[in-house]
């Protein structure tokens, strides 16, 4: 019976042409609340031993929450419940992570309610108890000028806090950032051991996308490309956090500069940006593909070499990479070997992980290509993933227009080395038509 039943899951993945790594929802939100648990319990403690704070005030309402307050969400919650508060507090004598949830409920298991409505009606006086009772010597607030991921907490929960906190007390409130964005951005074993599944789906989805399946020569456009990918990560029950973008270029450019609807024909560049949500981790990924022409055989020679060279540009990045170096000084070192090989490089590479554009060392933007104040300043920390954005122009010969080479892939760094976490794409993709 179980062989039976194995044989009809697997042909009904294949009907819906459905990645085998796709997990159903209820096996994702066990993922999710175990990695959950594991983050709370063992990564939390270290971080806020390391940045020497001892107490961590998450204040947030429902439907506009502190996006640090949704990591710490159970995955049975779509979004915090009435006013949130969450109350971190690093005992250092007994050396023990205590959490509460100074709330009307418990936050999953990890976190249990801790608030006698009937003893403090006023919700703000039983977080200003919990408080006094800790005596912390520093009170940690999502406050942040650099990053808007740590930057949670609104303006009229900031008042209010204020308002009720004793005066004596105000010297101990600081800002969280440091705390915060290691929260977001210190990726954990458990994460990265189905961190490769986010990927492989990812790149099936992208090479499913550019065929000759989905495209219909003369007939498809780049918009219904884009709506294509919108559907397909409907259609497998995932979600996106943004929408696919797919462009042309061509030998001789018969399209005007502000014409978004383009029809595929033969012998086109194409390049898709395209990303998914699975298990709150993210994936950002750009590849190129190229439909060959009637007396084609394979990707032309200078276009292929385009390519390679671009490699090398993402080897000359991740190269670069090392632990306490600020993302412009990554990105000014980087830059400056590209262009001494001939590139014409442009980086604007980013963390990611619970977000698609996460916390940590902003290494270029594409207007910022002389270092990004603020966010581009922090320092690379171990255990820690990265979006490879970056491209190269190209002069090749019958191209009436310098040729952009546009790659991302998303890597792992673990202190000492960098490594893609599925791979990367190391030739374009070729597409042919009978």
């Amino acid at each position: 019976m179980k062989k039976i039943l194995a044989l009809i899951v697997i042909l009904f993945c294949c009907f819906l042409q459905l990645p085998a790594q796709v997990k159903t929802v209820r096996e994702q939100a066990v993922i999710v609340n175990d990695i959950l648990s594991d983050r709370i319990n063992n990564l939390l403690p270290v971080l806020m031993k390391q940045h020497k704070i001892d107490c961590w005030v998450m204040i947030t309402r429902e439907y506009n929450e502190d996006p640090i307050v949704k990591t710490f969400l159970p995955a049975e919650w779509l979004a915090a419940r009435r006013t949130t508060m969450l109350v971190f507090y690093n005992n250092g004598i007994t050396g023990k992570l205590e959490k509460y949830a100074v709330a009307r409920y418990s936050v999953g298991t990890a976190i249990s309610a801790a608030w006698d409505i009937a003893k403090t009606p006023d919700q703000w006086e039983a977080l200003m108890n919990f408080l006094h009772r800790l005596n912390p010597q520093t009170i940690a607030l999502n406050t942040s000028e650099d990053f808007a991921h740590a930057d949670g907490l609104d303006h009229t929960e900031y008042s209010k806090f204020m308002h009720y906190l004793p005066k004596a007390e105000h010297a101990k409130v600081v800002s969280a950032q440091p705390l915060a964005v290691a929260w977001l951005e210190t990726r954990t074993k458990k994460e990265m051991e189905y961190y490769p599944e986010l990927l492989k789906i990812t790149h099936a989805i992208i090479k499913e996308g550019f065929s000759n399946k989905v495209i219909k020569i003369d007939t498809t456009t780049t918009t219904d490309l884009e709506w294509w990918f919108r559907q397909k990560i409907s259609d497998l029950g995932l979600i996106t956090w943004f929408h696919p973008s797919v462009e042309i270029q061509r030998r001789v450019s018969t399209t005007k500069s502000s014409e978004q609807d383009i029809v595929v024909h033969r012998g086109d560049f194409l390049h898709v940006d395209f990303g998914i949500s699975y298990l709150r981790l993210n994936s950002d990924v750009q590849e190129q593909a190229y439909i060959l022409l009637p007396n084609e055989k394979q990707i032309p020679v200078d276009l292929a070499t385009a390519f390679t060279k671009t490699n090398r540009l993402q080897d000359i990045l991740t190269q670069n990479f090392g632990t306490g170096k600020s993302g412009n000084e990554i990105l000014a070192n980087a830059l400056m070997t590209a262009k001494s090989e001939g590139m014409q490089p442009s980086i604007y590479t980013h963390p990611i992980g619970f977000h698609g554009h996460a916390a940590g060392p902003t290494i270029g933007m594409w207007d910022m290509q002389n270092g990004v104040p603020g966010s581009g300043d922090y320092k690379m920390n171990p255990n820690t993933c990265y979006s490879i954005e970056l491209n190269a122009m190209h002069n090749l010969k019958e191209w009436d227009a310098p040729v952009r080479v546009a790659l991302e892939q998303n890597g792992f760094y673990d202190g000492s080395n960098f490594k893609f976490i599925d791979g990367r794409q190391t030739q374009i993709i070729a597409i042919t038509f009978p």
